[in-house]
């Protein structure tokens, strides 16, 4: 294959490259930022109106990135956003980020990216770079995302530069961001990975380069399976513990200890995000087509998924030891994001424990000082307020579930104030007096 010379990565290191970021969620929004803090004139795109008013305000609507930062970026011109994709002609550099959910059926769901190319194809030029971002399977950017952007007649690796780069966003985490996370970068071509690692290293502190596009999208479905895997056998763990009348998290405590040979993970819910619940399954479909099943990593995925019935079980013998039933119970659910701190809903196993309550006659409430409401959609039926919380409401309800474990909530006075507490994540281990009300799920 011919490769072209491009004067794109000298204009990547002047800062002379526009950069656009197609999806400004959690994954878009803070990278453009960090693109436009290094220097870069910026364009997000999206198809959601309300951000687009909210950034041209400098208002942050993702509770981990302030405002302040944002409105600085904004006011002065390097970060603008935009429904309008016609704006991609002049861009040089397109970063996708754009959300790669299940079907109902639990198959890779394309659309996005689809619609992505399909709005982009018309726009693509010479020496541009494209990159996708969204965790899917290995050979999506070849199969899926280039024959889009090569409608035109346009070829990428030589007329332009097509790359993958895995998100590793982690909202709420204080060590790492997005700046200081390690970005894998795998380009169509090596001249592609030039320009790749070029925009890439001129924002972020380290840039790890592989030999493909299918090394960095399966290396990002490694990541995800691995924890998914060891949460599925702590969640076993926690029910056989339960069933033996052991404290697994003591057990994860004491076996924490080793130095060596050891990585503690911790029991929930359910699991929670948009990559540990979904990426089994991209790779357990693309591993279809190779004739190969992935029995341990589907396995994972399947206990897992069981775990919001069995939140539901372990509440129902709760309701039992108080002679009541779950049919026609006042249940208080904590928490919605999918973990602690943050006003992440993506693929949260809160909503899956919420709508099984309600399908077995339960009368169901929630409270999350970061999700004041919760919507129709992904297959959640429900429209809900998030109810105020003072020690008295507590009383009000025949069971208490604790299904994210915020910081800011006094879980002694849950605790003292409750008649019964179902705790899925260890967030009572402080508390003393009143713990024959808690029982572990």
């Amino acid at each position: 294959m011919r490769l072209m010379k491009s004067p794109l990565v000298d204009m990547i290191r002047k800062r002379e490259a526009k950069v656009g970021v197609v999806g400004l969620g959690y994954v878009g929004l803070p990278l453009g930022m960090a693109f436009a803090e290094a220097g870069f004139p910026v364009t997000g795109l999206d198809i959601d109106t309300r951000k687009i008013d909210k950034i041209d305000k400098g208002e942050s609507y993702i509770k981990h990135i302030p405002s302040e930062p944002l409105k600085k970026l904004t006011s002065e011109g390097k970060l603008k956003a935009t429904t309008d994709f016609a704006k991609a002609k002049d861009m040089d550099c397109i970063v996708i980020c754009v959300p790669t959910p299940l079907t109902a059926s639990r198959e890779p769901d394309m659309s996005f990216i689809i619609q992505t190319g399909e709005a982009l194809a018309p726009y693509v030029r010479p020496n541009q770079l494209f990159v996708l971002e969204s965790t899917t399977y290995p050979g999506t950017t070849e199969e899926v995302l280039k024959p889009l952007l090569e409608k035109g007649g346009l070829k990428a690796g030589v007329d332009f530069h097509l790359a993958f780069s895995p998100e590793r966003e982690d909202p709420g985490n204080k060590s790492f961001n997005t700046k200081t996370i390690p970005k894998i970068v795998g380009g169509f071509t090596p001249a592609c990975l030039e320009v790749a690692q070029a925009l890439y290293a001129s924002a972020l502190k380290e840039i790890v380069p592989v030999s493909s596009t299918r090394v960095a999208e399966l290396s990002k479905l490694l990541e995800n399976i691995f924890r998914c895997v060891n949460i599925a056998m702590v969640n076993e763990m926690k029910m056989l513990c339960d069933r033996m009348n052991i404290d697994v998290w003591e057990v994860i405590q004491a076996a924490s200890t080793k130095p060596f040979g050891f990585m503690p993970f911790y029991p929930g819910p359910g699991l929670g995000g948009h990559c540990i619940p979904i990426d089994p399954f991209y790779l357990t479909w693309k591993a279809r087509e190779y004739e190969f099943h992935t029995k341990f990593i589907e396995l994972a995925g399947e206990v897992n998924t069981q775990m919001p019935y069995y939140v539901v079980q372990r509440t129902m013998e709760a309701l039992n030891k108080h002679k009541k039933t779950l049919n026609g119970a006042k249940v208080l659910c904590l928490g919605a994001a999918y973990k602690k701190d943050i006003d992440d809903m993506r693929e949260s196993p809160s909503l899956r424990v919420i709508s099984l309550l309600i399908e077995k006659g339960a009368e169901v409430s929630y409270h999350d000082p970061y999700v004041p409401k919760l919507e129709k959609g992904h297959g959640f039926h429900h429209e809900m307020k998030s109810v105020p919380l003072t020690p008295e409401t507590y009383a009000e309800y025949d069971a208490v579930i604790i299904l994210t474990d915020h910081s800011n909530i006094d879980y002694a006075t849950v605790v003292q104030k409750s008649q019964c507490v179902v705790d899925t994540r260890n967030a009572t281990k402080q508390v003393g007096p009143g713990r024959e009300k808690i029982m572990k799920a």
